[in-house]
């Protein structure tokens, strides 16, 4: 991976595509790194994580299954669907990956903006910004909870049975984050649903996520797929999360009490921050180069919007975290619009 220092071209700046090691970060704008850091730009859940006095020895040293079986049958009655109609992958990013293989001859367009990885996985795809142009592709991919934007699109289900030769891809990444909104059942045949695991459950290391279509695009994406993509670890500790039904509601309610107030006191201080329905939301910048150097520095760090098409950097992408950490996030703000006005 290359960097660029604080002092080069910040066009370059968005070869750091995702919000995760926060060390490249420094590296790559040549600012020591601190003691502590609070990473605001990875949108994962900060719910403090089971202890789940795992045996790490006793699933390394034998392969996994290769079928995720016990998996799917609990994703089969989570979400009511056949097994048949359910794959397990190596995170989202593989099933992205999978689905470009899948469809590299179809004209895919990808509603922006939304998570980088699909315009690398599908090389020839069209960006569009209004979804009635589905009706123009044979694959169209939407991102629900969008990412970065955190809006969450409703009557899904509408647009979908509107034009039915339309293969949509919706990736719902964030669907256990809603704060408030409840999500759409899309059981059509048209319809490929993207769910992930490393999110919400603590298992951003292990990389699982599942897809749910019909049986012939999963017995066809199996194929595409390398033997034992999702290693034993990954499927024991999401089979604990996903049992662990107080884990589960805790989260969800500590998101729905403290990402509002977050953004309330934000607000408040007369910074600009779109709406959400999830756990992360958009800020408005007139800098963000010298607001996230700026953060940076007191060991804050945010996510750019350089790489996603419709925002090119006139926002900054911030998760909640917890409360005594958002104080400081908005001290520290505070601190650098008085001192330097025209960041914001």
């Amino acid at each position: 991976m290359r960097g660029v220092r604080c002092d080069d071209d910040i066009g370059n700046m968005d070869f750091l595509i995702h919000g995760a090691n926060p060390e490249n970060l420094y590296r790559a704008f040549n600012i020591e790194v601190p003691e502590k850091i609070l990473d605001f730009s990875t949108n994962t859940n900060i719910f403090p994580c089971p202890d789940f006095d795992l045996d790490i020895k006793n699933f390394v040293s034998s392969y996994p299954d290769p079928d995720c079986r016990e998996l799917r049958e609990i994703i089969s009655q989570r979400e009511d669907v056949s097994t048949k109609k359910i794959l397990f992958t190596n995170g989202i990013n593989e099933a992205i990956f999978l689905l470009a293989n899948l469809f590299e001859a179809k004209r895919v367009g990808i509603f922006q903006p939304c998570y980088s990885e699909y315009a690398r996985a599908f090389r020839n795809a069209i960006n569009v910004f209004e979804i009635e142009s589905a009706k123009n592709f044979d694959v169209f991919i939407i991102v629900n909870p969008n990412n970065p934007t955190g809006i969450f699109i409703k009557n899904l289900a509408d647009l979908i049975q509107k034009f039915p030769a339309t293969i949509f891809i919706i990736d719902e990444a964030y669907i256990d984050f809603l704060l408030n909104d409840t999500p759409e059942k899309l059981n059509f045949e048209n319809v490929i649903l993207l769910r992930s695991l490393t999110k919400f459950f603590h298992l951003s290391g292990a990389r699982i996520g599942y897809v749910i279509a019909q049986e012939k695009i999963i017995d066809t994406l199996k194929n595409f797929q390398p033997s034992w993509s999702v290693n034993a670890v990954a499927q024991e500790l999401a089979i604990r999360f996903l049992n662990d039904k107080n884990f589960y509601e805790n989260s969800r309610e500590f998101y729905k009490i403290h990402t509002p107030k977050f953004i309330n006191a934000l607000r408040n201080s007369g910074f600009e921050v779109k709406n959400t329905s999830v756990n992360f939301f958009l800020m408005k910048v007139k800098n963000d180069f010298e607001v996230i150097k700026f953060l940076l520095k007191s060991g804050i760090v945010v996510r750019h919007t350089r790489n996603f098409p419709g925002l090119d950097g006139r926002y900054i992408r911030v998760a909640t975290r917890a409360p005594e950490e958002n104080n400081f996030f908005i001290e520290t703000l505070n601190h650098a619009k008085n001192s330097n006005p025209d960041y914001f």
